[in-house]
């Protein structure tokens, strides 16, 4: 499929309701926006399989779900500081930020290195990166080690302060995941959410509250038995 094709077919899969049930979940954004199903952009995905350069120029054109695919079909191999800080400048919705963590960012080295500077960010997006892009490593990166996710905790525990819906919601997304990673980061990040609880931050006890419930949880507790 040619960059034509695509957009012609993401024209086709244009849902008003998506986009009104989208926008109930806080997805608004400035890029022009069809409805079009992360499904969809998958089966897409499969079929043109990695295409940088086409991703670069998916993501030029200012299409909500283009950008999505975008993110499927760049070669995390091929990124440099430019292009991370280019796109991650662009982000203007969270399922656009967390689907280029999810999808492409946490397989770069690059990327990884860019966590301190993007949490230290004010635009509200570009820090939520920070804090995605460790959510996804947590679940995706087998090779890192725990002292790792323990660099990330002073970041974790400096932000939780922010009171931006998209920003706490984003650190809390961390900190559970690397609470589920394994015995040792359970244990680590359940005292990590309660040095953050005693904090008068109401985003901050939000977030310890909601991730203790979670790692405490006999669900979580379950698989750390053995």
């Amino acid at each position: 499929m040619q960059y034509e094709e695509i957009i012609g077919k993401l024209e086709s899969l244009k849902n008003p309701k998506n986009v009104e049930g989208m926008a109930r979940f806080g997805i608004r954004p400035k890029t022009k926006i069809y409805g079009a199903p992360v499904p969809e952009l998958r089966k897409i995905a499969r079929i043109v399989k990695k295409n940088h350069q086409l991703a670069l120029k998916l993501w030029d054109s200012k299409i909500h779900e283009a950008r999505i695919l975008a993110s499927m079909l760049a070669d995390a191999e091929k990124l440099t500081v430019d292009q991370i800080n280019k796109w991650v400048s662009d982000f203007d919705s969270w399922d656009v930020c967390d689907q280029a963590c999810m999808n492409l960012l946490d397989k770069s080295e690059i990327a990884k290195n860019q966590i301190s500077k993007f949490a230290k960010s004010k635009e509200e997006f570009i820090k939520r990166t920070a804090f995605a892009l460790i959510a996804a490593l947590a679940v995706h990166d087998k090779k890192m080690k725990d002292e790792d996710f323990m660099d990330f905790f002073p970041l974790i525990k400096k932000a939780a302060i922010d009171e931006r819906n998209f920003v706490k919601k984003s650190v809390n997304w961390a900190l559970r995941q690397i609470g589920k990673r394994n015995k040792k980061l359970n244990k680590e990040a359940i005292k990590l959410a309660k040095e953050i609880q005693n904090n008068h931050s109401k985003s901050a006890k939000w977030i310890a509250n909601n991730a203790l419930i979670e790692l405490t949880s006999e669900n979580v507790q379950r698989k750390f038995k053995n």
